[in-house]
């Protein structure tokens, strides 16, 4: 109930960490106006969808990692991620997404432009996940920023007509171009409790 329904993809175990490979997202206020406008009117469809309240685009699944293996790890992420520049996507293509085992559904923008940097980036997370034996992402990963989830798959109730109603309000939204344009300036690694940063160049 802490969780709001979700299930963990895996058991917690004393020592291991829950480790994920991301871009943070820092948004604008005009950025949450369109989110409201599109989870109220997703909500016609799905009524129990909650907002996100963090943003970010996944390079990694969350793997597991030992606690001993942190530091080695983060070393490795520093040392591969240094030669990356800044750079620009852009996230205006609604779309339906729901987890492995099929027990969430999360409406998420999709990456139309910047395509190319983002596999660039994750073939380099991918070699370290290779080093300590972790799964790598997702092969013709589909790069996306979630907006709102829910409990179960509920995919059927949001694809179609809602999914076209959706998209309409991003194309029409008043500067949506701009907003949905976004740099990427650092790499993010959470593993547990712990955080840590790449600046990229």
């Amino acid at each position: 109930s802490r969780h709001g329904g979700r299930v963990r993809r895996f058991p917690h175990e004393r020592g291991s960490w829950a480790t994920h490979v991301y871009l943070p997202c820092r948004v604008q206020e005009e950025f949450l106006e369109l989110l409201e406008l599109l989870v109220s009117r997703a909500r016609t469809y799905v009524a129990s969808l909650a907002a996100m309240e963090e943003f970010h685009l996944s390079l990694s699944q969350c793997v597991v990692l030992r606690y001993h293996w942190i530091d080695p790890f983060v070393h490795s992420l520093k040392k591969r991620l240094a030669p990356f520049h800044r750079f620009f996507c852009v996230a205006d293509q609604v779309k339906v997404y729901t987890n492995e085992n099929k027990t969430r559904t999360f409406i998420g923008l999709e990456v139309s432009a910047g395509h190319f940097q983002l596999l660039e980036l994750v073939s380099e997370v991918d070699r370290v996940l290779e080093e300590f034996d972790l799964p790598t992402f997702y092969k013709d990963p589909s790069f996306h920023i979630s907006l709102a989830w829910c409990i179960g798959d509920m995919s059927g109730r949001l694809e179609g007509q809602c999914l076209r109603e959706l998209q309409d309000i991003v194309d029409g939204f008043e500067d949506s171009a701009l907003l949905l344009h976004v740099q990427w300036d650092q790499v993010r690694c959470k593993s547990g409790n712990k955080y840590f940063s790449f600046p990229l160049r």
